[in-house]
């Protein structure tokens, strides 16, 4: 944590020098008004001395002027300071995050890596801002108290070792027992927030299955855990406040009875006193600002390892130290036995894959569920990297090519199409920031969208929900493919885009999509047998490998696991 903070405040040392000038002169003024104080009562002052008041009492509201504009300032500064780098922090989270394959993503979680930018982020930034406001201040009052009270009464300066190293020991023992709690609070977080993200993006399934019941009771679980961590570190520190209390309130007994005799027998004057018992509480003060940043330091720091873990995270997929430049757009992709297995996994997903596809042909990839199809093509944008073989783009293995320039020549549609919040136009123009509202309107109809954006009272420029949830399964796939095809990639690729789809509608976008994509590699991965019988090209996968490749004609004849797809879905008439 320690090393992560000095990283991020490096660039702030000029706010946090003038933050610690300000609490040197704030606390100056805190040490030196006590003894203008004492100076009054020692001296018997007398109502005779009316202008010695005035001018004594204009100095110390002068003082204490200063002291309220060095609060302010240093208060709006610290403050500055340190919301300045919770927005770099999370500014750092978030490129982190956007560098990660799909490994990490998976490694860690969603629900896990929002809390880390959000709740994490914000514990740390706290704490810094309570270190800069409050606890810079500490030590500063604390030390000149200590120096101030000695010059005062070096033996009645003895209750502060008796009262210091106590608090010190009583707080050690709060900060050790809170720390693994806080850890373990952070991650029912975690769990509170992935139970949450699931009820909401499932809604429809759990009223579908009518299990509104067991969901509340699944989040109650969690939310009741998370509450008894909570309650568990909240009781640990009632007993802070309190018990520092009494030490500091046995501390003022103290120095009132022993310094009471010293007056009593004329070995300290009443004001010597008054200023001493302010020292004193000036030092406990500062003790107890400090108190309130060590509260917070187990949750910052379990926080801090949350935040480091996610940025010292080795990213499996980076861009090679000497990319290639300059290779030739033309869309090409080859397969050389390529071989991919899952972190951890014993068994390939994938082996021994091997195929060309080249501009102007359609490559249709079919097989079961779980044979491996969209495992296939992630390898092609580099979403996970292969563990043999390799994939080549332009006669370039994508390991070696930047990944800003493989993405370039990619257009994708996921299978699980997804929209941003904004207008239709916004998420066309994902693909092409300077596509022009004609190419627009262009793309929706070789997507078969025209007629249902046409309809939306605004055109493309109707508002979309996060996700496309005001739209239909079917619409959001066309408007992914539209942005897909506004983009104009070399290679267009297509994973199982097509199932929202009716058979009309899937004919119309095919027979459209082969004429606008007449210079780039298709590749489509399929359920339907309709939708790839008139590919160049078929791949079947079964069991992570291909049991054929050919053509809808030659797999009929050499492919049974293709004929048992085919009969499956168009039947013994259909094969024939």
């Amino acid at each position: 944590m320690i090393g992560l903070l000095k990283e991020r405040l490096t660039p702030y040392w000029r706010q946090i020098a003038l933050v610690i000038a300000l609490l040197f002169v704030q606390a100056g003024t805190n040490l030196y008004l006590p003894t203008l104080n004492a100076d009054l009562i020692n001296n018997g002052i007398v109502k005779a001395d009316t202008h010695y008041i005035v001018v004594t009492g204009a100095f110390m509201l002068a003082v204490t002027l200063i002291l309220v504009i060095a609060t302010i300032v240093a208060v709006y500064w610290g403050s500055k300071t340190a919301m300045a780098f919770g927005r770099d922090v999370r500014g750092l989270l978030f490129r982190k995050v956007e560098s990660f394959s799909q490994a990490e993503l998976n490694h860690f979680g969603t629900p896990s890596l929002i809390t880390r930018t959000t709740n994490d982020v914000q514990q740390v930034q706290m704490l810094v801002l309570m270190m800069l406001n409050l606890t810079l201040a500490a030590p500063i009052m604390a030390i000149g108290g200590i120096i101030m009270a000695l010059r005062l009464d070096v033996p009645l300066s003895s209750v502060i070792l008796v009262a210091v190293p106590v608090m010190g020991v009583f707080i050690g023992l709060v900060v050790t027992r809170a720390l693994p709690l806080f850890r373990s609070m952070q991650k029912k977080i975690d769990r509170v927030n992935q139970v949450t993200r699931e009820v909401l993006s499932g809604v429809r399934v759990i009223r579908a299955f009518d299990r509104v019941g067991y969901e509340e009771q699944r989040f109650d679980a969690a939310n009741t855990d998370l509450t008894g961590t909570t309650l568990s570190v909240m009781r640990l520190f009632a007993l802070v406040m309190p018990a520092l209390m009494l030490i500091m309130n046995l501390a003022t007994v103290a120095i009132v009875w022993f310094g009471s005799v010293q007056v009593a027998d004329h070995g300290m004057p009443i004001g010597d006193l008054t200023a001493f018992m302010t020292y004193i509480l000036l030092i406990l003060m500062s003790v107890l600002m400090a108190t309130f940043m060590l509260i917070m330091v187990p949750r910052a720091s379990a926080s801090a390892e949350r935040i480091q873990q996610v940025l010292h995270a080795d990213v499996s997929v980076t861009d090679p130290g000497t990319p290639v430049v300059d290779a030739p757009v033309r869309g090409h992709v080859e397969f050389r036995d390529v071989e991919f297995r899952y972190p951890g996994a014993q068994d390939p997903v994938l082996s021994h894959i091997s195929f060309t596809s080249g501009p102007g042909e359609v490559t249709a990839i079919v097989g079961s569920t779980g044979s491996g199809k969209s495992t296939l093509i992630n390898l092609i944008p580099r979403f996970y990297d292969v563990t043999g073989g390799s994939v080549v783009v332009d006669g370039v293995d994508v390991r070696e090519m930047a990944l800003q320039d493989l993405w370039h020549r990619i257009g994708l549609v996921p299978q699980k199409a997804f929209l941003f919040s904004g207008t239709v136009a916004d998420n066309l123009r994902y693909g092409d920031e300077a596509a022009s509202d004609a190419e627009l309107w262009h793309f929706l109809e070789t997507a078969q969208g025209t007629e249902f954006v046409s309809e939306m009272p605004e055109g493309i420029e109707a508002l979309v929900d996060q996700g496309g949830a005001n739209v239909s399964g079917g619409q959001r796939q066309r408007l992914a493919i539209a942005r897909a095809l506004a983009k104009k990639a070399r290679i267009q690729i297509f994973d199982d885009s097509f199932s929202a789809l009716d058979f009309t509608t899937d004919a119309r976008l095919r027979a459209a999509l082969k004429q606008e994509t007449t210079d780039s590699t298709v590749i489509i991965v399929a359920q339907r047998v309709g939708t790839v019988m008139h590919a160049d090209q078929i791949i079947v996968l079964e069991d992570g490998t291909i049991a054929g490749k050919g053509t809808h004609e030659e797999l009929l004849k050499t492919s049974a696991t293709y004929r048992e797809i085919v009969e499956s879905q168009l039947g013994a008439e259909g094969v024939a």
